[in-house]
């Protein structure tokens, strides 16, 4: 756990966003639908609106944080609840303070806006209460555990990312797929978005992977499904956990991209019982340093195959191979 020389406020501070509003040329407001940012998935999505002129939107915020921080015997003052818009891709970052509202101090309210212009995929946003303490002011004495997600790009308010599949035949396809012909698959992480390339020239991949046949087809398929997705899980994280920044005193921060949903889901499992923010530093230094990091491969293959639901494909794959078989000899 990460030890702070201040205190700091306990509980859990919470993030809503309460209504959002798109607003396009001459100024013409168009409140989004709910469907389109979900409370549950905690994901504004404006593309649901299918209005594609809007320029910029206004979210109202609502946070709620526990009633301890504005207690008269609280060992902090100049007492602030920020939330923070920000977005890897485009290395943008804006800071709103919300105010005060009902709830003796345990409601605090404002609004958001994000322009179009200046983001390019996902942006985030979480709510951070910050203090004077010792003296010292602008220190962070409680942040929201899950922050909410506005996705420019998609038309549904999902947290999931959803994964890009492309059938290309290897050998003719680009350098780097060439190299890779006798593949049935390969997985990109490089882009905005992680890929799986099916190699059409593995014959009769695509006809499994897509098809729906026999029985025993589906069977493979399913299973062939997630061995695929368990290649993509190990490839993501790999990528993630490679690619961090690191502040001045060597601590690693979680990207604000799907590199930081990676990691915040695979490592409860690749370093259970531990927060993730220690999960992330212990997992940066094996792979830094000089030991640890062969150590973590069994654990990283385990969050992997847990996510594509290997186990249980695999055990309906044989109990159904078993049922085909009982079907046969009688």
């Amino acid at each position: 756990m990460r030890a702070y020389p201040y205190p700091r406020l306990p509980g859990v501070v919470s993030l809503r966003v309460e209504s959002v509003e798109l607003r396009g040329p001459d100024d013409i407001r168009q409140p989004l639908e709910t469907n389109a940012f979900s409370t549950v998935e905690q994901v504004v999505a404006p593309g649901a609106s299918e209005r594609d002129d809007w320029e910029w939107l206004r979210m109202k915020i609502s946070a709620t944080v526990p009633g301890r921080a504005t207690a008269p015997d609280s060992p902090w003052t100049d007492l602030a609840v920020v939330v923070v818009l920000s977005e890897g891709a485009t290395n943008t970052r804006i800071t709103t303070a919300l105010a005060p509202g009902a709830e003796g101090g345990r409601q605090w309210v404002g609004q958001v806006d994000l322009w179009r212009a200046d983001h390019l995929d996902r942006a985030t946003l979480s709510v951070h209460v910050v203090a004077t303490v010792d003296g010292v002011a602008g220190r962070e004495i409680a942040a929201s555990t899950k922050d909410w997600i506005v996705d420019l790009k998609s038309e549904a308010p999902l947290r999931e990312l959803q994964l890009g599949l492309v059938e290309v035949g290897f050998r003719k396809g680009p350098a780097w797929l060439q190299t890779l012909e006798e593949m049935p698959w390969a997985v990109d992480t490089s882009g905005d978005l992680p890929v799986v390339h099916i190699n059409t020239d593995f014959e009769g991949v695509s006809e499994l992977v897509g098809g729906n046949g026999t029985s025993v087809d589906n069977l493979v398929r399913d299973l062939l499904t997630a061995q695929m997705c368990t290649d993509v899980w190990t490839a993501v994280f790999h990528t993630a956990i490679g690619d961090l920044e690191i502040e001045d005193d060597g601590t690693p921060l979680f990207p604000l991209d799907w590199r930081g949903e990676v990691l915040r889901e695979m490592l409860p499992d690749v370093l259970p019982d531990r927060p993730v923010e220690d999960a992330l530093r212990e997992v940066h230094r094996r792979r830094t340093g000089t030991s640890g990091w062969t150590d973590l491969q069994p654990r990283i293959h385990y969050a992997a195959t847990r996510r594509a639901d290997v186990p249980k494909v695999l055990g309906t794959t044989i109990r159904g191979l078993n049922s085909i078989h009982r079907g046969t000899d009688a």
